[in-house]
């Protein structure tokens, strides 16, 4: 049995078709449409992986590089959850979108999404992050295998590594669904946030909140243990809207590739890639296992 989840289709198409005020980064010449600047401004759509209030000023610097670059203005929205952003892209609402890897799958699919580029190392390599899920070291929970009867908090519905790959693990491990108290906490930083309150015997934190949350001093791992890790999961791709301007995805992804890795610091620090490199073309084959997974675990849109 899937664990009980409230979704609103109404909240989701308000979510998509009325995008908050986002933030606008443009070049002092950014004026008539163009190749590079098609509306006037470009609409760039972020997943919800961390508070907003600490991602908007990470993906300022990067609009207003990008901006800089295309000659037009870049407007940041950190959308309201994966499905939102999904939804946006396909009704036209985003010209851009930063997709978690699974929520690209669906975002490729019904979107018409098309990968760009993603975040590389300063060694020139594609950078990855791991799932994993955590227990208090004085847990008698020893592996994946002792999880029924207990609590488990994930993320958010839809999320890569703080949803479908934990129940991914679960299933592998010939666990079902119905056998342990799995809670949505809402997000990365909420699911720590359960298990170091205690109100939860599990939850999974990827090393991407591991990170952030070692470095603000919220989580000392020598009081938890890791029961489970996943393999390396390729880090998100920024997309474009497949109905674009072809020059237009060109000068996008040209634009990307040729960012100053300084800008994208401080975004590392959210995702694990600190310090950073070049961004890299990427393509669907760079996130087929993702494709592979959606499929194994017979996951549709509306698992999103």
């Amino acid at each position: 049995m899937r664990p009980t989840r409230l979704r609103s289709a109404v909240t989701a198409l308000a979510a998509a078709a009325l995008l908050a005020p986002g933030l606008a980064a443009c070049s002092s010449q950014a004026s008539a449409e163009s190749a590079t600047c098609p509306d006037g401004k470009i609409e760039f759509g972020i997943e919800p992986f961390e508070d907003p209030t600490k991602l908007e000023p990470a993906y300022q610097k990067l609009a207003e590089a990008l901006g800089e670059s295309l000659d037009c203005e870049v407007e940041v929205s950190v959308l309201e959850d994966y499905s939102a952003e999904v939804l946006a892209m396909q009704n036209g609402k985003l010209d851009l979108g930063q997709f978690g890897p699974l929520g690209y799958v669906f975002a490729s699919q019904r979107a018409d999404a098309e990968a760009l580029a993603s975040f590389g190392t300063a060694d020139g390599e594609l950078s990855t992050y791991r799932g994993g899920i955590w227990v208090p070291k004085d847990s008698e929970v020893r592996g994946i295998e002792d999880l029924p009867g207990h609590d488990l908090a994930l993320g958010s519905v839809g999320s890569t590594s703080g949803d479908v790959l934990p129940r991914s693990a679960l299933a592998e491990a010939g666990i079902a669904e119905d056998q342990l108290n799995i809670n949505y906490a809402g997000g990365h930083p909420e699911a720590l946030l359960a298990l170091t309150n205690g109100t939860v015997d599990a939850a999974q934190i990827n090393t991407q909140t591991l990170t952030s949350a070692q470095e603000a001093g919220t989580f000392d791992p020598s009081g938890f243990r890791q029961i489970w890790e996943s393999e390396d999961i390729p880090n998100d791709p920024i997309t474009v809207r497949g109905d674009a301007d072809p020059a237009f995805k060109t000068a996008v992804q040209d634009a990307l590739l040729d960012l100053d890795p300084a800008v994208l610091e401080e975004i590392g620090g959210f995702l694990d890639f600190s310090p950073a490199g070049q961004m890299l073309e990427v393509t669907d084959e760079t996130y087929q296992p993702l494709f592979d997974l959606a499929e194994t675990m017979n996951l549709t849109e509306e698992d999103v």
